[in-house]
């Protein structure tokens, strides 16, 4: 073995800080648990194989431990640090036959090499793994150390300082104890936080609603340690104030029509929007500000506006149902998501701006905004989300209860929904997508094109969309239920989601209609969407389409939205969707 910092003649040792790192690096070390090994470092990743005088004839390590050439991608590599002197291998086996070790051999200076490993079994599930390695000159492992980091740092879609909520009673009340098990990832990984534990509903919304750009551009982007609630009230709070977008179309009341353009002309007065409303019970009437009144400097901090290709959100699961971490890595795992966090995995996401015109026939309101990352729900959904508020004692149980509370009334609500129906053209390359899986025989059910990591789906350029053709459609009935999914929505109470085929950046809404049936119809649609593989769309009183906008106008007294598991109550309302608005730290499901 080498003694004197053994490395390749690519590393210049005049190299001065320049950034063309060495193409090769190459030295001998003792590797902890396996052995005495050359390792290999090149630009794309670390390779290693046992030294052969190490190695029996089956090819295995002097412990027994069987050893064929292994590498790490660069890519898959988080973090690298030098730990000092101290013992490399501790093992009973060390006298056994053909070892050639010694025990002074066992200390040494050594380093680690901490990477991501995804499960064969379980693809879509990341574990972290650390490597070390032990070389008797202190230089040698500094040396490699600095070169691995100079291949880090290429790396440039990674996190380097991240603002981080945690919701301390989120779930089962996990959240502090989950952001203290994966905090030591972020700090190996050099990533700085900067962590605010809420102490209050609506803290993580009032402080990013309020946030000065200076602030949230030192930032790459925000984490939420908690629930789909947690994220949402971030999400709020960012696009409440820096998404400027006009207001999807006014349901119709009487009196109104529809132009050619198939938009609704309302008679009445022009509502602009300066500033949209903060969400939640403590509402702030709009703002409007006056251009002259602006006095005109020069702004060296420049606001944040989206979509924002550089600003990214995270979500470590602690939740109740975590349906969104569900859909955006495939596993409801804290580990997980903090990894693709520091790794800066990237996936756009669909967010739909839903917006509450009346909250009674009679009202005369202000406009009131929110923007959903999930779905919006309206009879059932809303019932349900009211009922179990009266039971926020029972934690996660009491969505189970609140259900079948409700179930078991089986009301029915006289409602009118508008929709910009998708023609046949706008969905051909879904369609295409189903024809080859039928044609080849891939699946059973070809209508499904599930959401995967790096889908065509999702990756189509949006300018393909452009020149589609669409139409407003019109429906008036009873029904028990209506949702609309911006994701599949999966969940443990529903594996496949709301809607299987769902996908996470195409720029359509899944609105589900339930039309008023029997309680037997109703549970068995309910038992579909609970099994995994079921069909909970394919009944007679289901209707599903695929738009881009839609109107809701209430008929009945009573009509309360669940918006993300926050309470909205409408009498009128109307949702657009708009495609890849957020960009995730996540790769998408795996399976």
């Amino acid at each position: 073995m080498k003694r004197n910092g053994d490395y390749d003649d690519d590393y210049d040792n005049d190299n001065d800080g320049g950034e063309k790192p060495p193409s090769i690096l190459t030295s001998n070390f003792f590797m902890d648990q396996v052995g005495e090994i050359v390792l290999t470092l090149k630009p794309d990743g670390l390779s290693w194989k046992l030294m052969e005088s190490l190695s029996n004839e089956d090819g295995s390590s002097c412990w027994g431990i069987r050893q064929t050439n292994t590498s790490i991608k660069i890519s898959d590599v988080y973090a690298v640090d030098f730990i000092d002197w101290g013992f490399v291998h501790q093992n009973p086996h060390t006298n056994a036959p053909g070892c050639l070790f010694d025990h002074h051999l066992s200390e040494m200076y050594r380093f680690r090499v901490h990477y991501i490993h995804k499960s064969k079994a379980q693809p879509s599930l990341w574990t972290s793994i650390t490597h070390t390695f032990g070389h008797d000159n202190k230089q040698t492992c500094q040396l490699w150390v600095t070169r691995i980091n100079t291949f880090l740092r290429f790396q440039t879609n990674r996190p380097k300082s991240l603002l981080v909520f945690v919701h301390p009673r989120s779930g089962k009340s996990n959240g502090c104890r989950i952001w203290n098990n994966v905090a030591p990832l972020f700090s190996k990984a050099k990533v700085k936080t900067k962590v605010v534990v809420t102490e209050r509903a609506g803290h993580a919304f009032d402080a990013m609603n309020s946030i000065a750009n200076r602030e949230l551009n030192s930032y790459d982007g925000v984490v939420a340690v908690g629930g789909d609630g947690l994220f949402n009230e971030i999400l709020n709070g960012i696009l409440l104030s820096r998404h400027n977008a006009p207001y999807p179309p006014v349901p119709p009341d009487h009196g109104q029509t529809v132009n050619s353009c198939n938009e609704i002309v309302d008679p009445g007065p022009t509502i602009t929007m300066a500033e949209p409303l903060a969400s939640g019970e403590d509402e702030s009437p709009l703002l409007s500000t006056s251009l002259e009144s602006q006095v005109a400097i020069p702004n060296p901090d420049p606001e944040v506006s989206f979509p924002n290709e550089r600003f990214r959100f995270g979500l470590i699961p602690s939740g109740s149902t975590d349906a969104i971490v569900m859909c955006t890595t495939g596993a409801r795992d804290p580990v997980t998501s903090a990894l693709q966090i520091i790794l800066g995995e990237r996936l756009r996401l669909d967010i739909a701006q839903v917006v509450r015109w009346k909250t009674s026939k009679t009202s005369k309101d202000e406009p009131c905004a929110r923007y959903t990352a999930s779905f919006a729900g309206y009879g059932f959904y809303g019932d349900v989300i009211t009922e179990s508020e009266k039971y926020r004692w029972m934690g996660p149980k009491r969505y189970d209860y609140a259900g079948t509370k409700v179930f078991l009334k089986h009301r029915s609500y006289d409602a009118e929904v508008s929709y910009i129906k998708v023609e046949q053209e706008k969905t051909n390359m879904r369609a295409n997508w189903r024809k080859v899986k039928a044609l080849w025989g891939l699946s059973k059910e070809p209508e499904r094109v599930l959401c995967r990591a790096k889908c065509d789906v999702c990756n189509t350029n949006q300018t393909s969309d452009t020149h589609q053709e669409s139409k407003l459609t019109r429906v008036r009935g009873r029904f028990l239920s209506i949702g609309a999914a911006v994701i599949s929505c999966r969940n443990e109470k529903a594996p496949d989601g709301f809607v299987a085929d769902a996908h996470l950046s195409d720029g359509f809404l899944d609105l589900i209609l339930i039309k008023d049936c029997p309680r037997a119809f109703y549970l068995w649609h309910l038992t579909q969407l609970a099994r995994k593989g079921g069909t909970p769309l394919n009944f007679d009183f289901v209707e599903h389409h695929k738009t881009t906008t839609f109107t809701f106008t209430s008929f009945g007294e009573e009509s309360v939205w669940n918006v993300d598991g926050e309470i909205l109550v409408a009498h009128k309302l109307s949702a657009q969707v708009f495609r890849g608005l957020i960009s995730l730290f996540a790769s998408g499901p795996e399976t």
